[in-house]
């Protein structure tokens, strides 16, 4: 497996899953400050769903325009095999984590 997940690179993963076929970059970003109250930049979010992209985690598309988006089309996201992978793998490391954790504090 490749380098592990950072915490924006989960949340938004996480995020595109929760969304479904409806994972726009604006619906990520509410769904995000949704869950901690913190607005993430439009750069922050672009540059990560890029890096996602690059990774192999996530796809797009580029979906038909409407009138009302002004003839600015929009990509739809989806997670990979390869970024579900990258979250179980996320996922197994967190869960070693709090097991090693309970066994220090005697859990």
């Amino acid at each position: 497996m490749g380098r592990p997940l950072g915490d924006l690179e989960r949340r938004i993963l996480l995020a595109v899953l929760q969304l479904g076929s409806e994972a726009y970059a604006a619906a990520i970003g509410q769904v995000l400050q949704a869950g901690d109250g913190k607005p993430l930049s439009r750069g922050a979010l672009y540059t990560t769903l890029d890096r996602l992209e690059a990774k192999g985690h996530l796809t797009w598309k580029t979906e038909a325009t409407t009138p009302a988006r002004g003839g600015i089309p929009r990509r739809a996201f989806r997670v990979t095999t390869a970024g579900l992978a990258a979250l179980r793998a996320d996922h197994q490391e967190l869960e070693s984590l709090v097991r090693r954790i309970s066994a220090v504090l005697g859990r």
